[in-house]
């Protein structure tokens, strides 16, 4: 009886001691797989942490201008996720300032009767906001979100804060046709200039037939790429114009 007892409660051990060494080894393997994310994400806090303050990209440039798709230099966040880069492109195109813009650009666009067939006064005027709102949106989610996931590219500005003033602004300009992929290698910025095509020929659909050319076309898509190069070189020098000319924190 004893020696059965004895057997029983051995084998009950044995078992125990069977399901604690797999509990172990799988939890070891879902630390090994995690490891390298939680590595990373430690990497990129310390990392933003060490840029100097007057390096640092601001959320917004004068407190007005968005700039989310902007990092510090020196920075080495990873890949953004699908949601990051939608939120991103959501916040580029719903921003308070992108309506504002739009009515600006809207407004010279109609004085200037960049398209006649859209006429004049408050049904002119609209006809252009509405149009320029639309061009605005679809190209952000077509160049920060969509071609990008399916890319797998970067489409974040990386600032390179140093070096000469050529360097830099050579640099800054050129990222319209060079960004980093989710590897983070350089890659020819098809998310860019493809993204920036489609979304003129989506704008075919809804602009008078007159702006539909071929070569109203391309200059249109030039224009737009030509503008977010300059937007990375504003992006490029904020910090040194916000700490140097106007002293103050970027």
């Amino acid at each position: 009886m004893r020696a059965s007892l004895s057997f029983a409660l051995l084998l009950f051990a044995s078992t125990g001691f069977a399901q604690q060494d797999e509990f172990a080894s799988t939890a070891f393997q879902r630390v090994q797989l995690i490891a390298p994310f939680i590595a990373a994400q430690a990497n990129t806090q310390t990392t933003q942490e060490t840029v100097p303050e007057s390096k640092r990209q601001p959320k917004r440039i004068l407190g007005v201008m968005p700039n989310y798709r902007a990092v510090s230099a020196g920075a080495l966040p990873p890949p953004p996720s699908l949601k990051q880069a939608f939120k991103i492109a959501t916040q580029n195109s719903f921003d308070y300032s992108a309506f504002i813009f739009t009515g600006f650009t809207s407004a010279i666009a109609d004085a200037e009767g960049a398209h006649k067939q859209l006429g004049h006064g408050i049904p002119g005027y609209w006809g252009y906001y509405w149009r320029g709102f639309v061009d605005k949106t679809d190209g952000n989610y077509l160049v920060i979100f969509a071609l990008p996931t399916l890319f797998r590219q970067d489409e974040r500005y990386y600032a390179l804060g140093k070096g000469s003033i050529g360097k830099r602004a050579l640099y800054a300009a050129t990222r319209v046709l060079i960004t980093p992929n989710y590897h983070g290698h350089n890659s020819f910025n098809a998310s860019e200039l493809v993204g920036r095509a489609m979304a003129q020929g989506i704008s075919a659909t809804y602009y008078p037939s007159s702006d539909r050319t071929v070569s109203e076309l391309a200059t249109k898509w030039g224009y737009a790429i030509m503008r977010d190069s300059l937007t990375n070189v504003f992006r490029e020098f904020w910090p040194d114009i916000a700490t140097h000319v106007l002293h103050r924190h970027p």
